[in-house]
């Protein structure tokens, strides 16, 4: 099985930034496909970020291009997610994602295997 940790989140003022992480471990291959999705109460969890492997292609939802930057570490299955210039509605937990797909259809939730427990992302106005 695979195991996700995610750190990183807090509170911050609106405008400012934070970097999320997240690791994989137990039964893992090198580089797995890996990115992000967030949940506010009462939403369904949206896609965020991803990254296919650590030099690949990254994709990434509109509301938070230009802003977030995902990155990979394919040596320790790790994925990061720096947040600049945050807004309120960025307020939610964020989730850490994978999968042994290599084409994983990445917009969707449902095709992740793997999921870690979350981090609360909270940003004030």
């Amino acid at each position: 099985q695979v195991q996700l940790a995610e750190s990183g989140g807090g509170l911050v003022q609106a405008g400012g930034s934070l970097r999320l992480s997240c690791v994989a471990s137990g039964r893992t291959f090198s580089d797995l496909p890996m990115g992000w999705f967030r949940q506010a109460p009462g939403n369904e969890r949206e896609f965020v970020a991803f990254q296919r492997r650590a030099g690949g292609s990254t994709t990434y939802a509109d509301s938070v291009l230009g802003r977030f930057t995902i990155s990979r570490d394919g040596a320790k299955n790790a994925v990061y997610l720096q947040m600049n210039n945050l807004k309120p509605e960025d307020t939610a937990r964020y989730y850490c994602v994978a999968d042994w797909d290599l084409n994983v259809q990445i917009r969707k939730a449902a095709a992740y295997d793997y999921w870690g427990r979350g981090t609360q992302v909270t940003v004030s106005s």
